[in-house]
């Protein structure tokens, strides 16, 4: 999260990253652009990775843990014969396997990596061990795996297999899940290791590939037509997948201050809330096209959670 001096200003952009460019740097980069006071990205992509980098501006960065929690699409080139220590293309080799595995033998081992599983992340990852990151570790010497973690992998599918010694697939998974690890896994699961050449990803949350647009091309737009910057989406789009709730200004007011309102003492109740929302969930309170925050309904009571 970046917060400097700039102008306040609120929305989502769709930022398409470029091949070898961080994800902190995207981020730095868009505030510049926008001249914007406080900026944030709602899920790392590697250096290697291209594709959607939802980056948040002002109010929209409150919302940031709703996209990282989101469901994620990503497409990526699996490469046969080499382990990494990176797990993709930019590592050193570990081992090396001549079998390469016909498409049924892929194929079926894919079912065994999807749901709920435990995953090995790649040591050369942005998580934190004892208050350092694993890739500062990993580079010293000091870390050589990591503990596995619960992961969702919701959909593998095989969509080309180019060559004998390249795969493609396309995968919709839940939050923190590695694609470089699950890569790796298929490999291993094959019977042979392999490693990540190509990794894109196609959709975040609410927010698509077709949506997205490079910060080179919004630069170059912005130098030759003097243009301002492109308009950004709404806060309330990144709460798109969250049933929402009409509340009056009111009403509105309240939750803001923090305080609960009674589910009956609603002038606009929702169905789902008539017949008993499950403990738990939340709802995207919204007065006319104005984000509110979001609410949970719990015992009777519609209680203010993250506010806008």
């Amino acid at each position: 999260m970046i917060s400097k001096r700039g102008q306040e200003i609120n929305g989502w952009l769709i930022v398409d990253k470029a091949l070898k460019m961080g994800s902190t740097t995207a981020v730095a980069k868009a505030r510049r652009l926008y001249d914007a006071r406080k900026v944030g990205h709602a899920g790392t992509l590697d250096p290697l990775a291209t594709g959607v980098l939802p980056i948040a501006f002002g109010r929209a960065t409150k919302t940031i843990p709703f996209i990282m929690d989101s469901t994620k699409h990503y497409r990526f080139t699996l490469a046969f014969g080499e382990s990494r220590t990176t797990d993709d293309r930019e590592g050193d080799v570990l081992t090396t396997s001549v079998h390469r595995p016909d498409d049924n033998d892929i194929r079926a081992v894919l079912p065994d990596l999807t749901g709920d599983i435990m995953q090995v992340p790649p040591i050369f990852s942005a998580l934190k061990v004892d208050g350092q990151r694993a890739y500062d570790l990993a580079r010293a010497g000091l870390l050589q795996s990591l503990p596995p973690r619960h992961a969702r992998v919701d959909r593998i599918e095989m969509v080309e297999r180019p060559d004998a010694d390249h795969a493609v697939f396309e995968v919709q998974s839940g939050k923190g899940v590695y694609m470089r690890s699950l890569a790796r896994d298929i490999a291993l699961a094959c019977g042979t290791v392999g490693h990540i050449v190509v990794l894109r990803r196609t959709k975040c949350g609410p927010f698509h590939e077709e949506n997205a647009i490079s910060l080179d091309n919004l630069t170059q737009s912005m130098e030759k037509a003097h243009a301002l910057p492109a308009p950004l989406l709404p806060v309330a789009t990144a709460l798109a997948d969250i049933p929402a709730l009409a509340v009056t200004e009111a009403e509105a007011k309240a939750l803001s201050f923090g305080q609960s309102i009674a589910l009956a003492e609603l002038t606009h109740p929702m169905p789902v809330l008539q017949s008993g929302l499950p403990q738990g969930d939340v709802l995207h309170a919204m007065c006319g096209e104005r984000a509110i925050g979001i609410c949970r309904p719990v015992d009777g009571r519609l209680k203010p959670m993250r506010m806008l």
